[in-house]
Order: structure tokens, then C-alpha cells, then sequence
């Protein structure tokens, strides 16, 4: 580690952090960059893509709008060998809470003593409606695991002292995303509507094609608003989640297609909603930055109100609503005092606490030794599965040869190799979103 980096005093200016964001997904690229920036706002920010089946392409990673310094495609052992050699200070990892549990014991691997290791953070990329307990174990160890509001951050507390875990670690903070101009609405009616879909939510085609149906009646409806039906990514692209049903084709079955004043539209969430007047969604993160700047937002409560599609996370925030409400002009606002315990709300600068605990830690000359909940004595039959699907052996270390790929090729080999890779995924994809849907369809005949 630097060492200027980790001797300077809090009152010292201190020297750009080097920071590396390991993501594998979109979303959870702009977290953990957009996360970085918040943390350590001066700093040299080097990005990683976890290969798999969620790497993004240019494109998504262009929407996103954060760029780094410099940014590659590795394994989780290849980015293991990255950071033992690059030095660097700080380590977001934006991952699935498996790839998390991978890396933390890859490093505990690298430094099993006490030594001048990176600060490894990492943490959620929206809201923690599912596998509440799997997921935080899973990123137990990180020597700082963020929560996005004071509610998670109980919530986290209470999983980690309920198994006799250390929970020393969470640390309340917001979604990093949050931000943007405050809503200054026009007049006492929406003028642009905006359904954020989302990948997975709800999953079945019918379920999909209903809410698709709604947003270009509400269009019918209202001739004098526009709907937009905000997609997040192109078909044959992945997001966090599988996408086996994308709106772009279910729109292609409406009858009479799409109404003029509702369209299919792209881009970076930010900047559409700089003139949004009306988000609607079923649970999107994007009801929370819309929350934040003051705009009106709809949860949907036509599919019911379910675990299973995460609008039960907004009980009590004022904005659970049907189409039916929405077509007869309702603009829910939300209730300041769920938006404050949520996070969306009321903290000037909810990473203060976060960069306290990380200046603290940088000081020290050499941090501990990673130490995760899971172990080979507390979890004998889960983590080695885990480690395996990440190459690792079950003492952390790369399996034999996984380093091995590509040594020694030319340049031609690599992108080849590259180009096989991309193929494959596209082969993937095509199976989830073309084949797959076909063949449940037969079997239900």
C-alpha cells in the first residue's frame, strides 16, 4: 500500500486514493463506481468486469455515464492477481453476494496476516427485498458493508448479531445514485409519464404484456401527456437479472401498435427524469431517485402487493397504486417520514460516516486479516461450492491452471478468444430470451 496513502493524518491533504470497482452487472457498475466517487472523491479509479453472463456491453456501460480510468474483463482470479499487484487502497466490490464471499476469501488467501492489504467495501445496489440473511452473510467479511438507510442498516445489524458475527462493519449510507435537480412541476398535471420496467419483475409474459397495455391505454386516455416506457437494455443484453420476456417484443404484439404519445425509450435515469412528471413502476430503484427529487410516484399495486415482486418494500411510503388511480389522475406523493428512514430523505451527506470509517482504516499501517462468517467449519457443505463456481479452491487459492488462460498468446489469440467468449453469451441470451419461453410454452400444451 502507498505510503502516503496510509500514514497521513486526518488533518494532512490527503494523495488520490487508488480505487479499484470489481461489478458484474450495469447497475451494479454504477453503484460501486458511482460509490467510489462518494467515498473517495479525489481518486484514480480503476474498473473491473467480472466475466459471466451479465457483463455489459459498451453500450450499458456508456448509458450508465461513469467512466474509469481504466477498465478490464477478468476472473475473480484474475482480479485477485490484479489487486495483490497493483497496490491499490480501497476495494468496492459491486457484486452478487457469491462473487463477494469468492473475493473475500481470494484476499484472505493473499494476506493471511496482518498486512498492508486494500480496504475491501462492498454493499447493495437497490433495495434488499429477497435473501436478506443469504446475501449479507455472503458479504460478511468486507471491512465495510454499506447500508442505503438507516431501516438496512438495523436490518443488517440484526442478521450478523443473530449468528454471533461481528457487525462492526455496516455502515449507514444512501444510494449512491441519488441526486438530480428537484421536481418543479408545470401545472397540476402530468405531462410526461414514465414506467420504469424492470428485467425480472414482474417474470410471467401475461403479467408483462398487462402492465405494457396499461401504459399505452393511459396514453390513450390522456392524448396530452406522453408515456414513456423506459427499457433498461436492447434484447440479446443483460442486466442484474434475466430478461426472458423484453417489453420491445411484447410491444410488437399490441394491436395497432403503440399510440403516438407512448414510446419505448433509452437512456441514462438520471437525465430521464429531469422531465419526468409521473415515474410509475412496480419496485424499481428508480422510485427512489424519483422519490428523492420530489416527483410524483406510483408503485403498482395491480399485481398485488408481493414479496415475490418487492412493492411490498414500499408499504407505508404513500405511493401504492393502481392504473386504474393513475388514469383517473392521482399523483401520489410520498410520505416524508418513510422517505427519511429509508434513506431517500434528510441526510445532507449520508456517506460522512462512511469516509470517517474509511480514513480510519487507511491510517492504520496493516489491517487484519479478512475473516468472513462462512468457513470451512461453519459452512463446510455451502462454501466450497461457492468457491468452485469462481475457481478457487476451499482454501481461497486459484484452482490449478486458472491463470494459466492466455499466457503467452498473441494478440490475434486474445481477441479471438474475446470474440468466442462474446459469442457464447449471445448464444446464451438467445436461449433464455428465444428458447427457453418456447419450450415452456410446449410443455404447457
Amino acid at each position: 500500500m502507498p505510503a502516503s496513502n496510509r500514514s497521513a493524518s486526518p488533518s494532512a491533504p490527503r494523495t488520490s486514493l487508488r480505487v479499484a470497482v470489481l461489478a458484474d452487472s450495469d447497475t451494479r457498475w454504477k453503484w460501486g463506481a458511482l460509490t467510489a466517487r462518494r467515498l473517495a472523491p479525489e481518486n484514480r479509479l480503476t474498473g473491473y468486469l467480472l466475466r459471466g453472463r451479465a457483463t455489459p456491453t459498451a453500450r450499458q456501460l456508456g448509458e450508465v455515464g461513469v467512466q474509469a480510468d481504466r477498465l478490464t474483463e477478468v476472473t475473480c482470479a484474475e482480479f485477485l492477481a490484479d489487486i495483490e499487484r497493483e497496490q491499490f487502497d480501497v476495494v468496492v466490490l459491486a457484486l452478487v453476494g457469491g462473487a463477494v464471499q469468492a473475493v473475500l476469501h481470494g484476499v484472505r488467501a493473499l494476506w493471511p496476516d496482518p498486512a498492508e492489504r486494500p480496504v475491501l467495501v462492498t454493499g447493495y445496489v437497490g433495495v434488499v427485498y429477497e435473501k436478506l440473511a443469504d446475501g449479507l452473510l455472503l458479504r460478511h467479511g468486507a471491512d465495510l458493508v454499506l447500508a442505503n438507510s438507516r431501516h438496512d442498516a438495523e436490518r443488517f445489524r440484526g442478521v450478523y448479531e443473530g449468528v454471533g458475527a461481528d457487525a462492526g462493519a455496516v455502515t449507514e449510507t444512501a444510494l449512491p445514485f441519488l441526486g438530480g435537480a428537484p421536481y418543479e412541476p408545470a401545472g397540476s398535471r402530468a405531462h410526461t409519464v414514465v414506467f420504469a420496467v424492470q428485467p425480472s419483475v414482474p417474470e410471467s409474459r401475461a403479467d408483462r404484456a398487462y402492465l405494457l397495455e396499461r401504459a399505452a391505454g393511459h396514453a390513450r386516455r390522456h392524448p396530452d401527456r406522453e408515456v414513456l416506457v423506459k427499457l433498461r437494455s436492447r434484447p440479446g443484453e443483460h442486466t442484474t437479472h434475466l430478461e426472458e420476456q423484453p417489453y420491445q417484443r411484447l410491444a410488437e404484439r399490441i394491436p395497432g401498435g403503440l399510440p403516438a404519445n407512448c414510446r419505448l425509450a433509452y437512456g441514462n435515469m438520471g437525465e430521464v427524469l429531469d422531465g419526468t412528471d409521473l415515474l410509475v413502476t412496480v419496485s424499481s430503484t428508480a422510485a427512489l431517485e424519483s422519490l428523492h427529487r420530489g416527483i410524483p410516484t406510483a408503485v403498482l399495486t395491480d399485481l398485488g402487493i408481493r414479496e415475490a415482486l418487492g412493492n411490498h418494500h414500499f408499504l407505508g411510503s404513500g405511493c401504492l397504486a393502481s392504473w386504474d388511480e393513475l388514469d383517473a389522475g392521482l399523483l401520489p406523493q410520498g410520505d416524508p417520514r418513510w422517505l427519511a428512514a429509508q434513506g431517500v430523505t434528510g441526510a445532507e451527506d449520508a456517506f460522512a460516516g462512511a469516509r470517517a470509517k474509511l480514513a480510519q482504516l487507511l491510517e492504520r499501517p496493516q489491517l487484519p486479516p479478512v475473516a468472513p462468517y462462512y468457513t470451512l467449519t461453519t459452512a463446510p457443505r455451502y462454501l466450497p461450492g461457492i468457491l468452485a463456481r469462481h475457481h478457487l479452491a476451499p482454501d481461497g487459492t486459484p484452482l490449478p491452471g486458472t491463470l494459466r488462460e492466455g499466457a503467452g498468446e498473441s494478440r490475434l489469440r486474445r481477441r479471438l478468444r474475446s470474440h468466442l467468449r462474446e459469442a457464447a453469451r449471445g448464444l446464451y441470451r438467445h436461449g433464455v430470451q428465444r428458447v427457453a419461453p418456447l419450450i415452456r410454452r410446449m410443455g404447457e400444451l
